[in-house]
């Protein structure tokens, strides 16, 4: 998808995470509390990046997630735009941003929490 068709999918504040690399006030996110059972989805090509099985409440104001749905299904870099080394999530099919990975969720899990925008996501419940 170009940046046209991307902006014409996409409403000004999701445009601003995918492809400018901005990010939700926290706790205003519609899947912060979402408990229903399914997938989600990239907002922008609809690629499944997360289950709801490793959805957890990290009470940091933004979904999080021990691992992701499928191998491949993201993309993780390097981005030092904070002034701090953090580890950017990206889709793997069309590389919008999603948010960030910390390594400090469940540790009876992956160890891993998935901090992402639900802005960059729609959810398809099984």
């Amino acid at each position: 998808m170009d940046v046209d068709e991307a902006k014409k999918k996409l409403t000004p504040e999701q445009y601003n995470v995918c492809f400018l690399k901005g990010t939700e006030p926290p706790g205003s996110g519609k899947y912060l509390h979402n408990d229903t059972k399914g997938i989600y989805v990239c907002a922008v090509c609809g690629q499944k990046l997360f289950s709801s099985a490793t959805k957890y409440d990290s009470q940091t104001g933004w979904p999080a997630f021990w691992d992701f749905a499928e191998k491949g299904a993201i993309n993780e870099s390097q981005d030092f735009s904070m002034g701090i080394t953090r580890t950017e999530v990206t889709c793997s099919n069309c590389g919008s941003h999603l948010g960030h990975v910390f390594n400090d969720g469940p540790k009876e899990k992956t160890g891993l929490r998935y901090c992402i925008n639900s802005l960059a996501l729609d959810f398809k419940s099984s």
